[in-house]
């Protein structure tokens, strides 16, 4: 099968959801935040083609910048922990996109549009590149494909400092867990 034979679809910014579940421990983590953080930046593609579903592709790009805390902080803790994500620990400036590419999709149908995917791919984040395996589900149609599911990323595989405070009494983490639905529209 050609490349040209795949149908290739934009990854919607505007209909997407992509967030970070953050979780403190320690002695006093009763006291601290567990902030989820959502990324209002998400751009990709995607390749398919139902007669070559093995040959499937995917690409997502994530600017951290556009990270920001939602939930129940109050506006200053949020600032002081967006300020503190950006700067200290993923370190925008330097690393301004995060990145996962495709390098193996294994589907099973479970219906008309419907489909069990399980992605192989490459996560880059923070300077380092990371195999990364992804199950979620999608829904494919003439003009979109829909897809959501959740994984985990240890942060420490990437390089980043765990924030710690209070002498470690109160930390994050190391293990974040990611959800997403990523919604991409069929090129014209």
């Amino acid at each position: 099968m050609q490349v040209q034979d795949f149908a290739r679809y934009d990854i919607d910014p505007a209909l997407c959801r992509f967030s970070i579940k953050v979780v403190a421990e320690g002695f006093l983590s009763a006291m601290g935040h567990n902030p989820t953080i959502s990324a209002r930046d998400v751009s990709g593609e995607v390749r398919f083609a139902s007669a070559a579903l093995d040959q499937a592709f995917l690409r997502i790009r994530i600017r951290p910048e556009s990270f920001e805390v939602t939930g129940d902080a109050s506006p200053k803790d949020k600032l002081e922990i967006e300020t503190k994500m950006k700067q200290e620990v993923l370190e925008t400036s330097r690393y301004p996109e995060i990145v996962f590419e495709s390098s193996s999709i294994s589907l099973s149908k479970t219906g008309d549009e419907g489909y069990m995917v399980n992605l192989t791919g490459n996560l880059s984040l923070h300077g380092a590149t990371r195999p990364q395996t992804i199950n979620c589900q999608a829904t494919v149609n003439d003009e979109t494909i829909r897809g959501f599911g959740e994984f985990s990323v240890r942060q420490t595989e990437y390089g980043i400092k765990l924030v710690s405070v209070a002498g470690g009494m109160l930390k994050v983490k190391d293990e974040v867990k990611c959800s997403f639905e990523i919604i991409a529209r069929k090129r014209a």
